[in-house]
């Protein structure tokens, strides 16, 4: 079974989250990788798990910063010797109750939104953490949280290091923590309705062995809800 057991209480957020703000970190350079040739550019195409069984809402929660509804995107392009390297590799998290085979299986392809699917880290601040093995040019990041129903995730930040630690060279790939509560800075991004879809995040080549997940409970609980991480990156030129 996927699932660890946690109550589900109401959503809120924790006094010491911003103790994880230890370095200072910059939004990706579009300088951190040459564009790759347009020739050898292909659309990223994902393998979904069922739909979800209840719809998106109309009207955002109290308190959320959600983008308006998305009008259809073309699939993002990445190169086509890039591939999800994320299975097989190290993942760790800050939430020390979690054993490394719960987050293997945040690489095991089961995406669907049945509860079996879901590996759930403690409430407050947490994060995941990615080690590829080697320096990779990173394409793209996606990320399933728990989409059994239509919730919004707090706090969602991607980010990307040469060190495990998180001190050298620490770049923001995503964030849509608009006030800061992680201490980690402003994110640009807007919050949004999880879905079976997932969030595809373009990552835009950058360089990095490490690679971190944070969130900060939801909408619905305080605690964190992963199904699936796919990590599309090639090795660095």
């Amino acid at each position: 079974m996927k699932q660890i057991s946690f109550s589900r209480l109401w959503a809120g957020r924790l006094a010491w989250a911003p103790a994880f703000a230890l370095v200072s970190t910059t939004r990706l350079a579009a300088a951190d990788a040459l564009p790759p040739n347009p020739d050898d550019l292909v659309p990223l195409h994902l393998k979904l798990p069922a739909a979800d069984p209840v719809s998106t809402p109309k009207n955002a929660p109290a308190g959320t910063t959600i983008e308006p509804t998305p009008k259809p995107q073309p699939p993002l392009l990445i190169p086509k010797d890039a591939g999800n390297v994320a299975p097989g590799k190290k993942i760790t998290c800050s939430d020390k109750n979690v054993t490394a085979s719960d987050l293997a299986k945040l690489t095991d392809g089961d995406k669907e939104a049945d509860g079996s699917s879901i590996v759930l880290l403690h409430r407050g601040l947490q994060w995941v953490q990615f080690d590829l093995g080697l320096p990779r040019e990173i394409f793209a990041v996606v990320i399933w949280h728990a989409h059994d129903s239509p919730k919004v995730y707090r706090s969602v930040i991607v980010q990307a290091a040469d060190d495990q630690d998180f001190t050298e060279n620490v770049r923001t790939l995503f964030s849509n923590d608009r006030d800061n509560s992680a201490g980690l800075g402003v994110g640009a991004d807007r919050q949004y309705f999880e879905s079976y879809r997932g969030r595809i995040i373009d990552a835009k080549g950058a360089r990095a062995r490490y690679l971190r997940l944070y969130s900060n409970g939801s909408t619905e609980s305080p605690l964190n809800e992963y199904t699936e991480v796919e990590i599309y990156a090639r090795p660095s030129k």
